[in-house]
C-alpha cells in the first residue's frame, strides 16, 4: 500500500523529490520503493532521462489501476467509519410524542439518500424532555412542537406550521360539516389528549366558548386517541399532520386559531457533527407543504 501512494505521488509529479516530499519519505527511500514495484512488475514504470522523467505505457496502465484501488480503499475506509459510533455517523433523534410521522417519512427518505454513511435512530421524548436532551448530548438532535427558549447554544430550524382541528370519523355528523360549532362539540363524547402541549388553550378555548368538556376516556397514547377517532367512538381536537389512523376526518372549530409551529433543534457551532448540520440543512431547504 506505501508503494502504491508513492508511486501516484510520483506519476503526478514526475518529479523523485516532490513526490517523496508529498510521500513523507526520503528520496533514496521512495526510490528504492519504486524500484522494487518495477522488480515486482518485470517492466520500468518511468523513462529517467537527466532531469526529465516520464511515464512508460506500462506505467500508465499501472497509474490508472492504482487510482482504482486507491479509491477502492476510499470507499472501504468510509464503510468502516460509518459503523464506528464513536465518530457520529449514527444520529440519534427524538421527537415529540404528538408529533405525527406522515410528514417526515420523505426528508427522511431524502436525508437519508444525501447522506449515505449516516444511519438515523428515531426515539420518543419522554415526558418532561425536550432541547435540554440535546444540550446534554443525550439526543443530536429534537423535533419539537413549539421553539424553545432562545439559546445562543442552540440551532432552531423552523419546519411546518399546523393547525389544531377537530377530529372526528368520516362517517360522524359532524364531518359532514366545514365549520363545527363548540356547541356542537360539547354533545358529542370527547378523548383528552394528555400529552398534548396546547392541552391547556384547547380546553381554556372550549370553556370560554360554553362548552365543558367532561371526557370519560383520557390517555397519553396518540395511537390509542386516533383509533378511538377512527372508530366513532369519541372526538378530540388535534393538530392536523399528525393524524395517521385511517378513516379520520380533519374539521375547522369555530373561533379556534390555535396552531404550533415545528422546529428542529441542534446544538449550534463549529463542534456540531458535520452530519448533524447536514441534516439541518436540508431540513432548512425541505419542502414540508
Amino acid at each position: 500500500m506505501p508503494r502504491l501512494r508513492y508511486f501516484l505521488n510520483l506519476a503526478e509529479t514526475l518529479n523523485f523529490t516532490e513526490a517523496a516530499r508529498r510521500s513523507g519519505v526520503s528520496q533514496p527511500s521512495l526510490t528504492r520503493a519504486i524500484q522494487r514495484l518495477e522488480e515486482d512488475l518485470g517492466s520500468p514504470l518511468i523513462y529517467r532521462d537527466g532531469k526529465d522523467s516520464r511515464l512508460t505505457a506500462l506505467g500508465r496502465d499501472v497509474q490508472a489501476e492504482f487510482m482504482r484501488i486507491e479509491l477502492a480503499l476510499r470507499n472501504v475506509r468510509e464503510h468502516s467509519e460509518s459503523t464506528t459510533h464513536g465518530r457520529r455517523r449514527i444520529l440519534d433523534i427524538a421527537v415529540a410524542p404528538t408529533i405525527g410521522p406522515a410528514p417526515f417519512a420523505a426528508f427522511f427518505d431524502h436525508a437519508l439518500g444525501e447522506l449515505p454513511s449516516v444511519k438515523i435512530n428515531v426515539h420518543q421524548l419522554l415526558a418532561g424532555e425536550g432541547a435540554d436532551e440535546v444540550l446534554s448530548g443525550k439526543y443530536h438532535a429534537c423535533i419539537l412542537p413549539r421553539a424553545p427558549r432562545p439559546n445562543p447554544k442552540l440551532n432552531v430550524v423552523p419546519l411546518f406550521r399546523e393547525r389544531f382541528l377537530l377530529a372526528c370519523a368520516e362517517s360522524h355528523p359532524l364531518a359532514r360539516n366545514d365549520v363545527v360549532s363548540t356547541e356542537a362539540i360539547a354533545a358529542y363524547p370527547y378523548v383528552d389528549r394528555l400529552a398534548c402541549e396546547f392541552h391547556t388553550e384547547i380546553i381554556e378555548h372550549l370553556m370560554d366558548h360554553d362548552a365543558v368538556m367532561q371526557p370519560r376516556f383520557s390517555t397519553e397514547r396518540e395511537d390509542w386517541v386516533q383509533q378511538m377517532v377512527a372508530e366513532g367512538r369519541a372526538i378530540c381536537i388535534t393538530p392536523e399532520r399528525s393524524t395517521v389512523a385511517p378513516g379520520i376526518a380533519l374539521r375547522k372549530v369555530e373561533g379556534l386559531a390555535l396552531a404550533r409551529e415545528v422546529v428542529l433543534v441542534t446544538v449550534s457551532g463549529s463542534g456540531t457533527p458535520l452530519e448533524i448540520r447536514k441534516i439541518a440543512q436540508l431540513a432548512a431547504r425541505h419542502d414540508w407543504t
